[in-house]
């Protein structure tokens, strides 16, 4: 009786272990990479290296030059291999035999984005475009102003990416080098993150809040026109925060001197030296934007303004960029959106430093940007307005 209970026993425990294995063998998931059971293939890991060339990284994997020619040729419409830059990973499947023939090469310009260039079949050769599956996890941030917006938010460790954002959607309303000490903030956005742990960016900002000079100043992107490629972004009354021109033609910068007809400078005996325009004071090559859409008609140089560009934006408005840098100024006749690069800060003409004196036309006069009502973008219109007001609710309760 008792060998009968033990043989029992010992044969419901060799029942529990296999139940157990094939268990575990069944919660065995395939590795899945840039879409390929990974497992399957040999793999070869690199980065792209100075004077590397698609044809010499394909010629080591003993691919031949008529067949690395094929591929270029087959994948010219959709991948040029001239794009492939240093520093860049890629990755190359190959056979797991002892040929061990090459049959995917995958290049990563990104963390999120890969190429993949197929020839494991030489008749169907094949390049194509595609994104590593990623989640979004919203996220909210708050601070309040010490010194500088950008230097506040570097100070909490947050993305640039997140900060140019920001300074983005106040670009037409809050002048950024005017910032006091106690101004305040709070963010909520989007992250993306790949394999769950790694970020890969910000992927927008669904709202936000700035209390500068005691005003509150609501932001908060809602889709009016899918078509529209740039975000939009509207107060809590659902009035648009853009206007037809950007505060400053500098994302980060501080006024160094404002526009002053009466200006008296000790240089030049305590004279009246009229000031019609606004120095922002940057870095040599820092970025300047055009601050609103219009047509080039001037890139050139003179002496007091060094290089300069001056855009006419229509038949009223008109503004000027000087002492900019020689080289990357864009040319005599060009059409700029608001917020394209259109030079970089240098120290040409008579400057005694770096900066860009921005100069505003109304009417062929010169005048002080910062003292004009300038028209708004569009509000939401009516037939939205419900909408409008039932989406910022939960949004508004989160940053108050």
């Amino acid at each position: 009786m008792i060998i009968r209970f033990y043989i029992l026993k010992y044969f419901l425990l060799f029942i529990l272990i296999q139940s157990c294995v094939f268990d575990a063998e069944e919660k065995i998931q395939p590795k899945i990479e840039f879409g390929f059971e990974i497992d399957n293939y040999k793999v070869s890991r690199d980065t792209i290296r100075p004077g590397d060339s698609f044809g010499e990284i394909l010629i080591n994997k003993k691919l031949s030059y008529p067949q690395i020619y094929k591929i270029v040729q087959t994948i010219k419409d959709s991948f040029d291999i001239r794009w492939l830059t240093a520093g860049k990973p890629y990755t190359i499947l190959s056979t797991k035999d002892s040929l061990e023939q090459p049959l995917y090469f995958i290049y990563q310009p990104n963390k999120l984005n890969y190429v993949v260039i197929d020839f494991a079949n030489f008749d169907s050769i094949v390049a194509y475009n595609k994104k590593k599956p990623f989640k979004i996890v919203r996220k909210t941030t708050s601070g309040s102003i010490d010194s500088s917006l950008s230097e506040t938010m570097d100070q909490q460790g947050l993305p640039w990416e997140l900060i140019n954002q920001l300074s983005d959607i106040y670009a037409w309303t809050i002048d950024f080098s005017r910032l006091q000490q106690g101004d305040r903030f709070k963010i909520i956005y989007n992250e993306r993150y790949i394999e769950d742990t790694l970020l890969v960016g910000i992927k927008s900002i669904d709202a936000a809040y700035f209390e500068h000079n005691n005003e509150e100043i609501y932001a908060f992107h809602f889709i009016t026109d899918s078509l529209k490629v740039n975000p939009e972004f509207y107060d809590d009354n659902g009035n648009s925060l853009q206007r037809t021109f950007l505060k400053s033609p500098l994302r980060f910068s501080n006024i160094s001197s404002r526009y002053n007809l009466k200006r008296r400078i000790a240089y030049y005996g305590n004279k009246v030296r009229p000031h019609k325009g606004t120095d922002f004071a940057a870095a040599v090559g820092t970025a300047i934007m055009a601050t609103a859409d219009g047509r080039v008609v001037k890139s050139s140089y003179t002496r007091g303004n060094g290089y300069y560009v001056k855009i006419q934006h229509n038949n009223k408005y008109a503004t000027q960029y000087l002492h900019m840098q020689k080289n990357g100024r864009i040319k005599k006749g060009a059409y700029v959106k608001q917020g394209d690069v259109i030079g970089r800060v240098g120290m040409t003409g008579n400057t005694s430093g770096p900066h860009v004196c921005y100069r505003f036309w109304k009417n062929n006069k010169q005048v002080d940007p910062f003292k004009q009502k300038l028209p708004p973008g569009k509000p939401v219109s009516n037939n939205l307005k419900s909408n409008f007001d039932n989406y910022i609710l939960p949004l508004k309760a989160i940053l108050n």
